[in-house]
């Protein structure tokens, strides 16, 4: 049997077996709750509530600030403590509404009702998506009610669900397919409600027989979706790399996924529409994977928006040593911390606890131009002469070598013998050509 794939791409060590045969355990906060406003792309959302409002499960505290932002929802009921900047997984520091929880967890009116898609209207539909605050999962945090609002939605034959999970140690889309795969098929017909021209398509890696054996037989009488296993490899998930797999279609970064007909979630979003569409609750909790050599009992968590991932390690048993690295997200492409105090926002997938740090054991050299990193490239780039534009702080030369194509995967960085800091330049030169560019056009206006 053939796999759907791409070219180019790395085969690390994938961590998986820490975690990956331990069914989801939900935990309940213990501490304040922390929503930062901005937890997507776009705008921030604006506080809708002040120090000492009482708030409700479900309540919306920070309503979208523009056309690309999203909803934030209390998880807990309680009163807000006060608002003012907390620090995010990803370092920035955003304005955040703190809630004291009383423990009622008292809900909005009408939270949980049941509805069916089929007899609601497409605007019915992406309202509600709108309302529940939902944004891309996987990591990027694109407001879903934007990228399920396309110029023209016949002109859609595609809407994939991200089910490869290919980054190292992250099993939480994985344990979901498993234990409410009804709530994934669910999720994607609504999509499919929006979309009367396209077919639903769930990839998954082949390391996942089980999940894509459940998956199939589910949806073998379902004449508009199918399931299409893939390759391991990453990053098989990246979605440029997902619809190529899936579909043969080439995606740049000056388009997006609708400009070649498709439309791709990950495996938890397609589970939060399906929750916000039929089952009335918005985004509230994350399937959130705690796992590394450095837990005592890694596995997923069903935990709250708002909740510190200090929490998290304690329900995990704690360290078994004092860890080398932390990571929030995965080994690849997630971002170390330093503290502890951060909150669980709805783009957190993992908390990854080791108790050695590769990347600062290991000394760099100079290239020795061996061309591997050109090898492993899934954008098809030369990371060497990148490389070489960065070190001269030449953006132009770095644009003219297609540098805004690199979406930072780390292939690059990883597959390197020489051990050079390939991913971290190009996101520094890729932010500094981005600012270049708003400068220009905020000068033209």
């Amino acid at each position: 049997m053939s796999f759907a794939t791409f070219r180019g791409g790395v085969h690390p060590f994938d961590g998986k077996e820490l975690s990956k045969d331990k069914p989801v355990l939900k935990v309940l906060p213990k501490g304040e709750l922390v929503y930062p406003m901005s937890q997507h792309i776009g705008a921030p959302a604006r506080p809708v509530v002040k120090a000492g409002d009482h708030v409700l499960v479900g309540q919306i505290i920070g309503e979208a600030g523009g056309f690309v932002s999203a909803n934030v929802v209390s998880s807990v009921s309680g009163t807000v403590k006060k608002i003012e900047p907390r620090l995010l997984p990803n370092g920035n520091v955003v304005e955040s509404v703190i809630v004291e929880n009383d423990k009622e967890y008292q809900a909005v009116e009408g939270m949980g009702t049941k509805r069916d898609c089929t007899k609601m209207t497409k605007e019915e539909i992406r309202q509600a998506i709108k309302d529940a605050g939902i944004v891309g999962m996987g990591g990027a945090g694109f407001p879903t009610h934007v990228k399920l609002t396309p110029k023209d939605d016949k002109a859609i034959d595609y809407v994939i669900v991200n089910g490869a999970e290919c980054e190292p140690y992250l099993t939480s889309d994985y344990r979901m397919m498993l234990e409410e795969p009804q709530k994934v098929i669910g999720g994607l017909k609504a999509m499919l409600q929006l979309f009367e021209n396209a077919k639903g398509v769930i990839g998954i890696e082949n390391n996942k027989p089980d999940a894509i054996e459940k998956m199939t037989a589910l949806v073998k009488d379902e004449p508009r979706i199918e399931v299409c296993p893939m390759k391991v490899k990453y990053p098989q998930g990246a979605e440029r790399n997902l619809i190529y797999a899936v579909t043969g279609r080439k995606l740049t970064s000056r388009k997006l996924p609708a400009d070649v007909g498709c439309v791709v979630s990950n495996t938890d979003s397609v589970i939060a529409i399906y929750m916000a569409v039929c089952e009335n609750t918005p985004l509230m909790r994350r399937i959130v994977t705690v796992t590394g050599d450095a837990i005592r009992d890694p596995r997923n968590f069903n935990v709250l928006t708002g909740t510190s991932y200090a929490e998290l390690v304690e329900e995990a048993g704690g360290f078994t040593c004092e860890p080398a690295k932390v990571i929030s997200g995965g080994p690849m492409m997630g971002f170390a911390l330093t503290v502890l105090d951060v909150p669980v926002t709805k783009t957190s997938s993992a908390l990854l606890c080791l108790s050695h740090d590769e990347v600062t054991e290991q000394e760099e050299t100079a290239c020795i131009r061996c061309g591997r990193c050109g090898e492993v490239c899934p954008s098809h780039l030369v990371p060497q002469k990148m490389m070489e534009a960065c070190e001269q702080y030449d953006l132009e030369a770095f644009e003219k070598l297609y540098g805004m194509e690199c979406y930072e995967c780390g292939s690059c960085t990883y597959t390197c013998p020489a051990k050079r800091p390939l991913t971290q330049a190009f996101k520094q030169a890729r932010k500094a050509v981005m600012d270049n560019r708003r400068k220009q056009q905020a000068a033209a206006k």
